[in-house]
């Protein structure tokens, strides 16, 4: 028996080059790379997670190709101020019909940048940076929305789940139901979706008010829900990144048995503050089934994030 695909890690380093870099608006970039070696389990990407290393200022690249499932140990081992930034996004388009393959990432340019954001805004033509993503034919890793048999499903997030939400709704079937809810800084900011014609996509323009402000009441609006508390308590905010699923607890509850006939998938991801007063008023408040709803802390408002 072959185990050649079981065994490999899902996920492995790859050097990647930008092709193309376009100001899609006021805070988002797009940048398609050349990833040769990264590849899908061909059921959809979805929300898939991947990890990008930019290189560190007036340093080269790290060297992590070969060491495959320990290239994180590898990684942590590099003196800091040499072995660059790693941060967490997800993929926006995969085309793997060409050679090298194609893989597209939506960068947020917040009103202070961090040092993904940066080297984006200033990225150009031929820009190597480090890409940790799927392996072609490895198990599915990172993947977060699985809405099993839900007949409808509702998205919720800032403008750093835009990218996320937007490659949900084009890999969802024709049949889909639903709505999405995307909180953007300015009206400039909306940008064109694929979606199924039974999903609303209801775009939410700030104009400066604080995050969460659009977006928690138009979902709790949405499922008839009233607001009783709109920001975390300080030992909420305090806490590390909420990151909840049906099978994952980053609180460490206990998780129930995955309901087997529910109606309704929740997907909810963003800055952590307004991830956990949704989570809150949707299930301590209103108690909505936690095998619904995937919860997921994307940043934290005020703190540099790390991975």
């Amino acid at each position: 028996m072959n185990t050649s695909t079981k065994s490999r890690p899902s996920h492995a380093p790859v050097t990647a080059t930008v092709l193309s870099v376009e100001k899609l608006s006021p805070h988002f970039i797009r940048i398609t790379f050349a990833a040769p070696g990264v590849g899908s389990s061909g059921s959809g990407i979805f929300d898939q997670r991947i990890k990008l290393i930019f290189p560190a200022p007036g340093h080269a690249l790290p060297v992590l190709s070969g060491v495959n499932g320990n290239w994180y140990a590898t990684w942590c081992a590099l003196p800091e101020a040499t072995r660059g930034v790693m941060r967490t996004y997800s993929i926006r388009a995969l085309d793997e019909t060409v050679a090298p393959v194609h893989l597209t990432v939506d960068f947020v340019i917040h009103t202070d940048p961090g040092p993904a954001a940066a080297w984006a805004e200033d990225a150009t033509r031929g820009d190597e940076i480090i890409i940790v993503a799927p392996q072609p034919g490895a198990e599915p890793s990172g993947i977060e929305f699985a809405p099993g048999d839900a007949t409808a499903i509702v998205l919720a997030g800032d403008e750093t789940a835009a990218p996320a939400i937007a490659r949900i709704l084009e890999d969802l079937g024709p049949d889909s139901t639903g709505v999405a809810f995307i909180e953007i800084p300015t009206p400039a900011d909306v940008l064109p979706i694929s979606t199924p014609s039974g999903v609303d996509i209801r775009w939410l323009p700030r104009l400066g008010a604080g995050h969460g402000e659009l977006l928690i009441p138009a979902v709790l609006g949405h499922l008839g829900v009233t607001l009783i508390r709109a920001h975390p308590t300080v030992a909420e905010s305090a806490s590390d990144l909420l990151w909840e699923t049906p099978v994952f607890s980053s609180m460490g509850e206990e998780l129930a048995e995955t309901c087997s006939d529910r109606h309704t998938y929740y997907w909810i991801a963003g800055e952590s503050a307004l991830v956990t007063g949704l989570r809150r008023a949707l299930v301590k408040e209103h108690g909505l089934d936690r095998s619904q709803v995937a919860f997921m802390g994307y940043w934290k408002q005020g703190v540099a994030m790390r991975g």
